[in-house]
């Protein structure tokens, strides 16, 4: 499967340039870390400390904001997975640059890395930052049984959203959504998730704002 995965991934180069204009939105890089068996890759997955002003308790990849400093966002993944686990850019062989995206309630452009990552980890949680660190298997994304659905709601309607459960960590939004699009881009692994259109998510803010 990671033969597979490294393969395919060809498609998505490095690009190692600093980020463009964002205007009044945020820049950030994260880094898709895979190690393990090659038959079935674990992905190194975190959960954001619970005091956290954005997307508290919530499981993401590892990595954070671009700075100024920094040589370009693939540095900026490196450094704040550092920064975040405690493990060292040597140790990383970043392989692919994929889609920046959005999450769908911030107005910041995230630009996402994979990486592998050869020999055992030694792991650390920056606890300011991170509450936990787990591994999930490659498997679990590309069985589509896994998947179950859950609704947001406020004054002005419901939103609903795909979910896969894994070791009592719940695993949506942004992060889920880059798996799979990474895993159907490499494996053609099929997974197919219904997502709220931008109308529908921008049309029960304004009515929730009323």
């Amino acid at each position: 499967m990671l033969e597979t995965i490294k393969n395919q991934l060809k498609k998505f180069p490095l690009d190692q340039s600093q980020p463009g204009p964002q205007g009044s939105g945020a820049t950030a890089a994260v880094l898709l870390l895979l190690h393990g068996d090659p038959a079935d890759p674990q992905i190194v997955l975190t959960q954001r400390a619970m005091h956290l002003n954005n997307h508290a308790g919530e499981v993401a990849f590892p990595g954070g904001m671009w700075d100024a400093t920094d040589q370009n966002l693939l540095h900026t993944a490196l450094r704040e997975t550092y920064e975040e686990i405690g493990l060292s850019p040597h140790l990383v062989e970043p392989i692919a640059m994929l889609p920046a995206a959005s999450p769908k309630r911030r107005n910041l452009c995230v630009t996402p890395f994979v990486g592998l990552v050869h020999g055992p980890l030694e792991l650390q949680a920056e606890p300011s930052e991170i509450a936990a660190i787990f591994d999930a298997p490659i498997s679990i994304f590309t069985d589509i049984s896994q998947y179950q659905y859950f609704e947001i709601k406020n004054a002005a309607g419901a939103l609903s959203f795909p979910f896969l459960s894994y070791k009592g960590h719940k695993i949506w939004g942004f992060t889920l959504k880059v798996l799979v699009d990474m895993l159907n881009a490499t494996l053609n692994a099929g997974v197919e998730l219904r997502y709220p259109s931008d109308s529908r998510i921008e049309e029960l803010r304004k009515r929730g704002q009323k």
